[in-house]
């Protein structure tokens, strides 16, 4: 229990006006800032420190580095460059020298760095006519704080709020909490002496007031572990709910059609896909709904996975639905599902040997009326084994004899509405077993915080025969790359060309897709056969265009990112991709798993310049690795987590300390600890002042959307 301390709640009911100092118009500017009560200040946490006792000096800084350092202002000065900019020009000393300080349209540099002001600047020392300077550095008013660790707040110079305003406010909200009761502790004391996390109360001051950097590390930790404890409690809390309130159907993956689907396939297993066979296996045979992401790189063998799951449902006596975004993807996964059941049988007492082939049917938007009405009439009568489509499964009217497996593919373009009314498919009220797949990789942390209510599978181990796909990076499309192209091509292979944009755009310098196709044609590929395959490319003669293709009559195609998922043609062995920087680690990742489909080694050469060093990296990764979950890392690490959580709403909500690339192993304790707490099913009720916590700080659109899977 947390005692009787005081709770956030109590907290977060005490406007920002109850601390001395703060009027109407000083709650006004920190409004500006998201900060309203006194939790809210709180948790704006200092974003570093300066150790009084190991700063750096202006005498010590190296030129060429970045450093901080405590300085006074001796002189300031302004005036307008010919170019009509505003030139700031600051004088700063410590005990060991001056410091040139320049800031260009920053005007009001001059008011906010009077004579006497003291303050933490932090930037780049550079060299100009002899003496030392900074240019635009950061600067931190912090007063005359005598404190050994000095506290360095997030400022705004539109609120006109400053470090020494939040120092002041953190400790009179501190000083009113920890002269009284103290903070209330909600997490139980065997878990704070097990992960070896200091007290709410010392983590609050070690945050706001630390007296070494010791405190602030375990201040950060203890503060962390909350946040992401919180998180986990909503996640764990409903994946149980709905495993105690929601009725499934109990599948074995032990059968007659599941054996000899296996035994049909022509080559072993692999290890990942039998250890995720099994997982599914006993999700499968439980009386509640499954509910599992199954992730795996391009190529790593996700489909025969989950045409194991849906034959468990259908050797059962129930039908399997497989739903792609695209009609290009579900009728990818058409062909090849037809083609590795083509030789099973299903028992069926109306016909004269007992048994009929398995169906597996195609329901797409361009299904034509004759044929959805047929299949729409099948699938009622249960004659449907599988049934494979977009959106349209979900439409009206299209409805199962009893659905027991549902596989979506690349969820993270479904919508919640589409992915909960594939759910509720069944008249009798029970719930399909739910397997979602992705062949963007998620790192682990992430997916246990994103897709925290749902169980994850990995496969991670390729089939063998699959060939490496040899990727390198080139500035300019010149003759060696459209060279290397002729001579795939002429060896009786395919290549792919990708082009970001459809149309030409002032504003980003790409080609487009149609006059890319126009410049080869009349170019370096004059005399191959290209085909154009993009999103404003109408349904018809996309199919064609893709029919065509893998018939082999097209030698190169010209196309966009609808080839990103799910389009498989192995004896395509090349793929150049045009302005390669303009597209993220996966995306890149996701078409470069396009070629390097058949037995021939395959290459992807990445053209043009990288504007930035976080671009250059990205494509530098994608040359150095061709493993997903590695890339994922990498990826997680160059853009931060708005890579992962980039639909969470901002605000108070988000994660404040907190950071899934940083604080990985915390992650994973905080899910230990979460199922620990609550995984029984004796949910929150044991644990209300947590549970409060979690109420307060995750509100109903946060959870909603940590459960959008």
């Amino acid at each position: 229990m947390a005692g009787n301390g005081v709770t956030l709640r109590e907290l977060d009911d005490r406007p920002v006006t109850d601390l001395n100092g703060v009027g109407e118009e000083r709650a006004a500017a920190l409004a500006k800032v998201d900060v309203h009560t006194v939790l809210d200040m709180l948790c704006y946490y200092p974003r570093r420190y300066l150790d009084r006792s190991r700063e750096a000096t202006i005498s010590a800084l190296p030129v060429g580095d970045e450093g901080m350092v405590l300085v006074r202002v001796t002189s300031v000065a302004a005036r307008r460059t010919r170019n009509r900019r505003t030139l700031v020009e600051v004088r700063v000393e410590d005990e060991t020298g001056s410091l040139g300080l320049t800031f260009f349209n920053q005007p009001w540099r001059e008011r906010q760095l009077s004579v006497g002001t003291e303050a933490v600047v932090f930037g780049k020392v550079d060299q100009y006519q002899g003496r030392n300077q900074m240019t635009n550095p950061l600067v931190d008013l912090v007063g005359d704080q005598t404190g050994r660790i000095v506290a360095v707040y997030p400022q705004s110079e539109a609120a006109g709020l400053h470090t020494r305003q939040f120092d002041s406010m953190a400790a009179e909200a501190l000083r009113r909490v920890t002269g009284g009761r103290g903070f209330a502790d909600p997490v139980p004391a065997w878990i704070r002496d097990t992960y070896r996390l200091v007290g709410r109360s010392a983590a609050f001051s070690g945050i706001h007031r630390p007296g070494s950097m010791k405190e602030v590390s375990e201040a950060r930790r203890r503060l962390v572990f909350d946040e992401l404890l919180r998180i986990q409690l909503e996640l764990v809390q409903r994946k149980v709910e709905l495993e105690r309130t929601t009725r499934g159907i109990a599948h074995s993956v032990e059968g007659d059609l599941v054996g000899a689907f296996h035994g049909a396939l022509g080559f072993p297993l692999t290890g990942a896909q039998i250890r995720t066979i099994d997982e599914i296996g006993s999700d499968l045979a439980e009386p509640h709904p499954m509910h599992r992401l199954l992730q795996g790189d391009v190529g790593s063998g996700k489909t025969v996975v989950a045409v194991t799951a849906m034959l468990a449902a259908v050797q059962g006596g129930h039908q399997g639905a497989l739903m792609a975004p695209t009609g290009v993807l579900a009728e990818q996964h058409h062909l090849g599902v037809a083609e590795l059941l083509g030789d099973l049988t299903v028992p069926d007492l109306s016909t004269l040997l007992g048994t009929r082939p398995l169906r597996v049917d195609l329901l797409t938007g361009r299904t034509p009326a004759p044929e959805r009405r047929r299949i729409t009439a099948e699938l009622a009568a249960g004659s449907v084994d599988i049934l494979i489509g977009t959106h349209a499964l979900i439409q009206e009217g299209v409805e199962f004899n009893s659905l027991g497996v549902v596989v979506i593919d690349e969820q993270h373009r479904f919508g919640v509405e589409q992915r909960a009314a594939l759910r509720e498919k069944n008249t009798d009220a029970t719930v399909p077993d739910v397997l979602v797949m992705t062949a963007t990789p998620i790192p682990r942390t992430a997916a246990m915080t994103v897709y925290g209510d749902l169980d994850v599978s990995v496969l991670d181990e390729m089939p063998p025969g699959r060939t490496p796909i040899v990727t390198s990076w080139v500035e300019d499309a010149g003759e060696d790359v459209w060279q290397a192209v002729r001579s795939e091509v002429a060896a009786g292979r395919q290549a792919y060309v990708v082009c970001p944009l459809i149309e030409e755009s002032e504003n980003l310098e790409v080609r487009s897709a149609e006059e890319t196709l126009a410049e080869l044609s009349a170019g370096p590929l004059a005399d191959l056969r290209l085909g154009l395959l993009h999103g404003r490319v109408g349904q018809a003669d996309r199919e064609e265009a893709m029919s065509r293709f893998r018939a082999g009559d097209l030698d190169v195609m010209v196309a966009t990112t609808v080839i990103e998922v799910g389009v498989d043609v192995p004896n395509a062995t090349i793929m150049v991709v045009l302005d390669a920087a303009r597209f993220g680690i996966a995306q890149l990742h996701q078409l470069r798993g396009r070629v390097g489909r058949g037995v021939v080694a395959s290459s992807c050469i990445l053209v043009g310049e990288a504007p930035t060093p976080v671009s250059e990296e990205r494509l530098r990764a994608l040359v150095r690795s061709t493993d997903g979950f590695e890339l994922a890392e990498v990826d997680l690490d160059l853009r931060g987590e708005g890579t992962i959580m980039g639909e969470r709403q901002k605000g108070r909500n988000d994660l404040r300390l907190a950071s899934l690339r940083r604080d990985r192993e915390w992650v994973e304790v905080a899910r230990e600890v979460a199922v620990g707490l609550v995984g029984d099913g004796g949910g929150m009720a044991r644990h209300p002042d947590l549970a409060d916590e979690v109420a307060l700080l995750l509100g109903e659109a946060e959870s909603d959307f940590l459960l959008k899977s």
